[in-house]
């Protein structure tokens, strides 16, 4: 009697099929459309638009932010602010050496002025940011801008990143990969796109879309969950920018009354071309991406596991499976993101809160508005995106179950 040959997997063990050739198919079109987007955005064209928006912005100024390390605080005047909880008011006069940019190496003069709410007092050996402002005839003078803090918000990055491999293995690795990936298109791609000009809103939800689509080719490949999650993200981000603009609408408040907007409606009146008033729900927009992704993905790779462990289900079974599993969600991800509104602007919130408003001015004061009409309608979108990753994703798995029966 013939004996069966081993195939090497357990009884009951789940196969998921992975595509490699669509897999890399995705990737290389995607980082070709990068590659394009790039290029374009920061063709000669626009660098030198962008140098001469500089000039006329700093009113016949170059103004450039460098490096330098102090050498020597030649001057300096302080005085202890006793209601800011100990901090120094003051300024002080100080030699430096330049350590980036055309004044590389360069020793000179930088004006270091601090207090409470803005600079820091610096030492001797301290590295710190300049403010070197260029006149249109050759000479130039430097503030302190702030204390150099980059060598601790990266060492502080390679914390966090040798974390994320220790704990999560290959899979922490790849997401780390997406984060990187979707830094680089927000700051490469996006910013530059709205700054040139394009529409706010389409542009923002279009790139959120496209940095969806890679960072979940990246974790998982081309596979029915992953696009069962790409295809819930995207519907639910849709559903929190609709409901971001109706409610908008009605409660006539935009982009424009943001709070750094302000110095960006300046800026137009010198040639700057981003459309203010869209800010506000490319803003709900990006805020939802993350926790509408982590939301579709766990539905989907959960649905994934209970048709591995009972493939006799139904759709409607999966699908109620989904249910069942994105109602335990909503709660703490509904919180998550509220809470991550709120605590941006906390401080905001007790200056609010003493001075004693009544609740009908409290909620009629234009932040207020809009971190409810953010923290919400990007919780509409997160909430809705369990219910159609869930109908998605059994309807993927029933239909390849058909299949593979038929066959």
């Amino acid at each position: 009697m013939a004996k069966k040959r081993s195939t090497g997997k357990k009884a009951g063990e789940r196969t998921l099929p992975r595509l490699e050739r669509p897999t890399l198919l995705i990737l290389l079109l995607s980082a070709a459309v990068y590659l394009a987007a790039f290029f374009w955005i920061h063709s000669e064209d626009f660098l030198n638009g962008a140098h001469d928006l500089f000039w006329a912005y700093g009113k016949d100024e170059l103004v450039e932010f460098e490096t330098a390390t102090v050498k020597e605080i030649v001057n300096e005047e302080s005085r202890l602010a006793e209601a800011a909880e100990g901090a120094y008011a003051g300024s002080q006069d100080l030699r430096v050496v330049i350590g980036s940019g055309r004044y590389k190496g360069e020793e000179t003069t930088a004006y270091n002025y601090f207090g409470p709410l803005s600079g820091v007092p610096v030492r001797v050996g301290d590295s710190v940011m300049l403010t070197i402002k260029t006149h249109i005839e050759g000479d130039y003078y430097a503030t302190v801008y702030e204390f150099n803090r980059i060598p601790v918000l990266a060492a502080c990055i390679l914390v966090f990143f040798a974390v994320i491999v220790a704990v999560g293995g290959l899979t922490g690795l790849k997401s780390l990969a997406g984060l990187v990936f979707t830094i680089f298109c927000l700051f490469t791609v996006l910013v530059p796109l709205l700054l040139k000009g394009a529409p706010t809103v389409l542009t923002t939800f279009v790139v959120c879309a496209y940095i969806a689509l890679v960072s979940f080719t990246i974790l998982g490949g081309v596979h029915r969950k992953t696009v069962s999650a790409f295809l819930g993200t995207v519907s639910g981000a849709f559903l929190a920018m609709v409901f971001g603009m109706g409610v908008q609408y009605y409660a006539r408040i935009n982009g424009l009354r943001m709070g750094d907007a302000e110095p960006l409606l300046e800026m137009k009146y010198v040639g700057l071309q981003v459309g203010l008033k869209g800010l506000l729900t490319a803003s709900i927009i990006i805020s939802a991406l993350g926790a509408v992704m982590d939301v579709a993905m766990s539905i989907s790779s959960a649905l994934e596991e209970v048709h591995a462990a009972n493939p006799s289900l139904s759709q409607r079974e999966l699908f109620r499976s989904g249910m069942n599993i994105g109602h335990d969600m909503v709660g703490t991800m509904t919180n998550t993101l509220i809470l991550a509104f709120l605590g941006s602007e906390f401080s905001l919130m007790l200056f609010l809160y003493a001075r004693s408003l009544t609740f009908h001015h409290l909620f009629s004061t234009a932040f207020v508005s809009l971190e409810t009409i953010s923290g919400i309608s990007a919780s509409i979108g997160m909430v809705l995106a369990i219910p159609l990753t869930a109908w998605i994703s059994s309807a993927l798995i029933s239909r390849g179950t058909k299949r593979r029966a038929a066959a």
